[in-house]
């Protein structure tokens, strides 16, 4: 057999070509299954390493919280009162820019108080290091303008954030009721879905992930799932995930099917989304023609009645004269 082998050069290149083709695939069996395990392996380290920074970010928040509710408890224990008579609306505006301690008023107040004075004082003490003399109306004036400006900062800051953090839920909102409805449709209860996606959308929307998290903390922790889903709609501050837990609340009581409402609601809220970007670009003309007319209209006028100036006071005037 050897012999015969070795005499015939097809059965020499057959068997050379079977030798090539099962260290070729072996090669590649080897490469796949090494490229997998470094994929594996890198998954892994970047879900360790958001979730280290996670947890740093808490660790660091609830430093920051127990820094400040020190300051707070030590400016109280002296008489002063942080209080404010619009408690509830500044909690409120508070919990819809992020800001969930139950300190943060009293720390918003705080800094209101500590702008009014500090803002006038700064300019106080720039004016005499820059040797400027200032009458008493203009000093009176002026720490009067920034007194009201340390008052209303802090709260023009904060609708800010509120309305930044607002605009990422909503734009986020869409894609986690998809994965939601993914989840639903697999066969897993709404706790378990909405720790799921939680854990899916950690670094893709964490504001989102927060909120389904403690939603599901709460229901673990033996809070009933409509008091955790009001919860979550008065966390979220947003009309869209107050209509989405409503109708949750309402298929959980009419025992509807969640995975319809899920459909049903993921598609209305793709549609709101893209309502808004097409409003965006129909508002874009409107946007551009300010800086048009401001800055290319008066240039434009410039050029075309420019060389009939020039003409006029050449030709027109010196002939007008005599």
């Amino acid at each position: 057999m050897i012999d015969f082998i070795v005499s015939n050069w097809v059965m020499r290149a057959s068997i050379l070509v079977l030798v090539f083709a099962i260290v070729a695939f072996g090669g590649l069996f080897l490469a796949n299954f090494i490229a997998g395990r470094v994929a594996t392996a890198r998954g892994l380290r970047a879900i360790g390493e958001t979730e280290a920074a996670l947890t740093h970010e808490g660790l660091a928040r609830d430093r920051r919280r127990t820094a400040w509710t020190r300051v707070i408890e030590r400016i109280e224990s002296s008489g002063l009162s942080l209080d404010d008579t619009r408690g509830s609306e500044i909690e409120k505006l508070l919990k819809s820019a992020g800001y969930t301690s139950p300190a943060a008023p009293r720390v918003y107040t705080l800094v209101r108080l500590v702008l009014i004075f500090a803002l006038p004082a700064a300019f106080v003490v720039l004016s005499l290091l820059a040797g400027r003399q200032l009458s008493v109306f203009q000093l009176y004036l002026v720490c009067a303008i920034l007194g009201l400006l340390g008052l209303y900062l802090p709260n023009v800051w904060v609708r800010l954030l509120a309305s930044g953090r607002r605009t990422k839920i909503i734009n986020g909102f869409p894609d986690s009721l998809d994965l939601m409805l993914v989840c639903v449709e697999a066969g897993l209860g709404l706790e378990a879905s909405l720790d799921r996606v939680s854990r899916e959308v950690a670094t893709t929307h964490p504001l989102i992930a927060g909120l389904f998290s403690e939603t599901v903390l709460l229901m673990r922790a033996g809070a009933s799932r409509d008091d955790a889903l009001r919860k979550l709609a008065d966390s979220a501050g947003v009309d869209e995930i107050r209509s989405f837990t409503t109708l949750l609340i309402q298929s959980d009581k009419l025992g509807t099917s969640i995975a319809t409402t899920l459909r049903v609601y993921a598609s209305e809220m793709r549609e709101a989304r893209r309502l808004r970007a097409e409003e965006r670009a129909h508002r874009l003309p409107v946007l551009i023609s300010i800086p048009l007319v401001v800055f290319m209209l008066p240039t434009m006028i410039g050029v075309l009645a420019l060389p009939a100036v020039v003409l006029t006071i050449r030709e027109v005037f010196p002939s007008m004269a005599g």
